[in-house]
């Protein structure tokens, strides 16, 4: 029978996981305990034959016993042979998986992710920390307006965003740029729904900080927001608008539509955004 490994992998993840945290946190007694309890979990044999060992943990769900010269792996949902001394030359499907799953269970960590400090900026309404709520899959229930500002590490496959959003209030505009000062990179959020006189104030922040000093090298992922709405501009709209390409000339920026019901949509925005940084990063050890 084809054991179904979901639980199987689940269960040795958890424990191959622990291990390598206790290993960084150079807790040896736990390590060696812990270490102790998997041989137990995984490698019992049955002094009867043909029947399953009984295993002290009694909370997990995986056991390994021989029979026969054979080895299986049994937990709640499945069991199966996966490798018979009788046949030993003939691999089957689920020693492969077997094999497949210890090259993954044994490899050491993966390497760290990079992380990059990124500013957030944007009026207030535009929609900023709902959308950076929505990547670090919190709750938008209750959002309220950001006062001062706020940092968040916004996790991705292949790096770590620290987003320092700050406020868009007029009271909190004029100090922006005292945040800037170690940034990588920059969102800037805008309200593509908002009436004439508030674009206008948000193409000129933008402005702004596509010529600020400590801005201006950096790679830019700009989102026309709120394009859900029916007064909402479109992309190509806000460009030509904005005097995105003549401004930006030269410089290394993104101009995407978003909206909080489309998430998959804003994690491609911030994948172009953090391949920016990647590629400055590797010009950056190149001089």
């Amino acid at each position: 029978m084809y054991w179904k490994p979901k639980a199987f992998y689940q269960d040795l993840f958890y424990l191959h996981n622990r291990a390598w945290d206790l290993q960084r946190r150079k807790r040896s007694t736990e390590l060696t305990l812990l270490a102790s309890r998997f041989i137990q979990i995984l490698f019992l044999t049955s002094e009867r034959r043909g029947v399953l060992s009984q295993s002290r943990e009694k909370k997990s769900r995986l056991w390994m016993h021989s029979i026969n010269g054979s080895v299986s792996f049994h937990s709640r949902l499945d069991s199966g042979i996966l490798f018979s001394g009788e046949n030993s030359k003939k691999l089957s499907r689920n020693y492969m998986d077997y094999l497949c799953f210890r090259t993954l269970c044994c490899k050491g960590p993966p390497p760290p992710r990079p992380e990059y400090d990124v500013v957030c900026i944007g009026l207030t309404g535009s929609g900023k920390t709902s959308l950076l709520s929505r990547l670090c899959s919190e709750a938008t229930d209750n959002i309220v307006p950001t006062t001062g500002f706020s940092i968040k590490a916004v996790p991705f496959q292949n790096a770590i965003l620290n987003v320092k959003e700050l406020g868009g209030a007029d009271s909190i505009k004029k100090y922006w740029s005292r945040y800037y000062q170690g940034s990588q990179g920059v969102v800037f959020v805008l309200d593509s729904a908002s009436s004439e006189e508030d674009l206008e104030v948000a193409r000129t922040e933008l402005h702004s900080a596509l010529q600020h000093p400590q801005l201006c090298t950096l790679p830019f992922l700009i989102l026309a927001n709120h394009q859900d709405k029916p007064a909402a501009r479109s992309v190509q709209e806000i460009k030509k608008y904005f005097e995105l390409e003549p401004l930006a000339r030269g410089k290394s920026w993104i101009l995407e539509g978003s909206t909080v019901d489309n998430m998959t949509a804003v994690k491609e925005s911030f994948a172009q955004l953090i391949h920016l940084l990647e590629e400055k990063d590797q010009e950056t050890g190149r001089i």
